[in-house]
């Protein structure tokens, strides 16, 4: 029978797992500065990553309150011990920060600081941030730094795995912007297309109704009728856009209140009954939630706009530790291998796409006149 590892070398993969495991810019950095602080026994630790104006784009602490923080103030500048680090590839080890000509002070809130190590984080030539260690909890030897050299060569090892998963996460970011751009565009025609089609009646109607008002006021009547509900039509159809134009509130409600909300608002706009129902489900991880979102408004747009169908049901449902979202109706449907061939693939390789990337399974049932059925399983987290 074998010894287990080491615990300092299950404190690093415990470390390095937890970085990877994010995909959000702002949790990798936490998570960074709290692996970074637990692993070398620092009282204080903190990952500025710089912007191009001499501050700190981003600024994350650990070991300070959130009252102190508040109380420190504004996001500090790149000057001093800071901007040292910004600006030069090796680590800087101090017996004393105050004691260093750089220092250049602190606000009144700042907490007491003396041995202090810190480094660049660097992808390639370019310095993305800066880590920064401080008071070191073990008895420190006497006149000289808490932090040793073998404390410099473990966060040399974290800054390097740092810079994978900051870099990852900034490319996941930027990527959903991008698709987030893709589909106020794709949203912006939808809305042209349909309300320009409603208004084009609209004015016709009235215009029926404008020529029959003298002669048969009874047919000018019924005209009126339908001038006004084209209009209601319109307005429904422009309130549905603008829902899914607004960003949808994830963070704040999760997805199963968003979803709802977003069928019951697809309800009222169309002539179709859209329900929706969900059982059991807990949450998930951010990127597996905004997943299921994206490809059930993707399912649910060609359900409502292609298939011609009368009923559209939405339900979410727990799975194991995982989720599976399905999307049905009884509209024309289609073949999946001639649409694949034609080349109008109804968003499925988007929400193929989607699912893949969060780890899940998507699957699409569809024959023509007899409706389709979209599935999404995720694993979970």
């Amino acid at each position: 029978m074998t010894d287990g590892p080491p615990t300092g070398l299950t404190a690093v993969s415990s470390a390095l797992l937890a970085m990877s495991r994010h995909l959000e810019v702002r949790d990798v950095l936490k998570t960074i500065v709290v692996s970074a602080r637990e692993l070398l026994d620092a009282e204080y630790a903190a990952l500025g990553v710089p912007d191009d104006h001499g501050g700190f784009a981003q600024f994350v602490v650990d070991g300070v309150s959130d009252e102190q923080w508040k109380a420190i103030g504004p996001l500090p500048r790149q000057h001093g011990i800071l901007a040292a680090m910004l600006h030069k590839d090796a680590p800087e080890r101090l017996a004393d920060v105050r004691d260093d000509p750089r220092f250049e002070g602190w606000p009144s809130a700042h907490p007491d600081m003396s041995d202090f190590l810190g480094l660049p984080i660097r992808d390639g030539d370019e310095t993305i941030g800066a880590l920064f260690l401080a008071n070191k909890k073990c008895p420190r030897p006497e006149g000289g730094c808490g932090f040793t050299e073998q404390d410099e060569d473990l966060l040399g090892i974290l800054a390097q795995h740092a810079a994978i998963a900051l870099t990852n996460a900034r490319l996941y970011e930027r990527s959903r912007e991008l698709t987030i751009a893709e589909e106020r565009s794709r949203l912006a025609h939808e809305l042209h297309d349909a309300v320009s089609q409603k208004l084009f009646s609209l004015r016709l109607t009235a215009q029926a109704a404008a020529a029959l008002v003298d002669r048969d006021p009874g047919r000018a009547k019924g005209e009126l009728q339908q001038v006004a509900a084209l209009a209601a039509e319109a307005a429904d159809e422009l309130r549905a856009a603008v829902v899914e134009l607004r960003p949808a509130a994830l963070d704040e409600d999760g997805l199963v209140a968003t979803l709802r909300t977003h069928v019951q608002v697809l309800d009222r706009a169309h002539a179709a009954a859209v329900t929706f129902d969900c059982a059991g489900l807990r949450a998930l991880p951010a990127a597996q939630e905004e997943a299921m979102l994206r490809v059930a408004q993707e399912a649910l747009h060609n359900a409502l706009r292609h298939s011609g169908a009368e009923r559209v049901c939405v339900v979410l449902e727990r799975r194991g530790p995982g989720a599976v979202l399905r999307v049905t109706d009884d509209g024309s449907g289609f073949e999946p291998q001639t649409v694949r061939r034609a080349g109008r693939h109804l968003g499925l390789v988007s929400m193929r796409d989607r699912t893949s990337g969060v780890g899940g399974r998507l699957t699409v049932q569809s024959e023509p006149g007899k409706g389709t059925a979209i599935e999404m399983e995720v694993p979970g987290g």
